[in-house]
């Protein structure tokens, strides 16, 4: 008796690890309103995109073809950035493909959130990106993460295109764009997504010296360079890290001896 009462208030957890397929899951009108709001809200910084891009020398067909198949905000403005302050096109390439690196690691967290058939696995994973998996990883469900990551993600990928094309255009028309300071628009929208999520103390101290690191060398070294160097942020805290806890575990030792 006592068993059956205490299986009957067991209640079942999908998959993914949280709470059940239609079980407290959230409507799919909420689910679709918030990855509409994600999409439109970042997509319209591809406008910035096109501008900055067509600025820095690319042709209208390269811009659009970086949104199409690059499709990763922060590590198109790095590519177009480097290339505007005269870095090399592989030096440049090198800062946008670490920047794109963190896409991996979403996939590594949403192919088993959303549990996709195999088939689908390969066009999916172009819409990786930092704004998909907050909207996916932020639902209670496998259902309204899924929900939640399609409609980010074509929303995004559609909007994002065309205002890139809008850009692109319009970018002769406006003049110089460093005047308007629309290079800044996608590291503004990359840190204000990345900022949430910082909770931790390491966390917060792995984007703080990334900071000053890459801000720091920027003087020095020469264009793209500053970031690659900001990607030993990590392994510089983690390091640190470890030997603190060392050195708090071998004290207590040397006391009892």
């Amino acid at each position: 008796m006592a068993t059956e009462r205490t299986a009957a208030r067991v209640e079942p957890r999908d998959d993914a690890g949280g709470k059940p397929d239609g079980a407290e899951g959230r409507p799919d009108g909420a689910v679709v309103r918030d990855a509409l709001g994600v999409g439109i809200a970042v997509g319209l910084s591809g406008f910035a995109f096109g501008v900055t891009s067509a600025g820095s020398g690319l042709t209208l067909l390269q811009t659009c073809a970086l949104s199409l198949l690059v499709f990763t905000g922060a590590s198109q403005f790095a590519l177009v950035g480097a290339l505007a302050a005269g870095g090399g096109p592989f030096t440049a390439a090198a800062g946008a493909f670490f920047l794109g690196v963190r896409n991996a690691f979403y996939g590594l967290r949403l192919s088993q959130l959303l549990a996709l058939p195999r088939a689908v696995r390969p066009f999916a994973a172009q819409w990786v990106i930092d704004e998909t998996a907050a909207v996916s990883l932020a639902q209670p469900t496998r259902r309204s993460a899924r929900l939640g990551f399609v409609v980010t993600g074509l929303s995004l990928y559609v909007l994002w295109n065309l205002t890139t094309l809008l850009g692109a255009l319009g970018a002769e028309a406006i003049g110089d764009t460093d005047a308007w300071g629309l290079d800044a628009a996608g590291p503004a929208v990359f840190l204000a997504l990345l900022a949430p999520m910082l909770r931790t103390g390491t966390e917060r101290a792995v984007a703080g010296l990334a900071v000053l690191l890459g801000l720091g060398l920027l003087p020095v070294l020469p264009a793209g360079v500053p970031v690659l160097v900001a990607a030993l942020a990590a392994p510089a805290v983690l390091w640190a890290r470890g030997r603190r806890s060392a050195t708090h575990q071998d004290g207590p030792r040397e006391e009892e001896r």
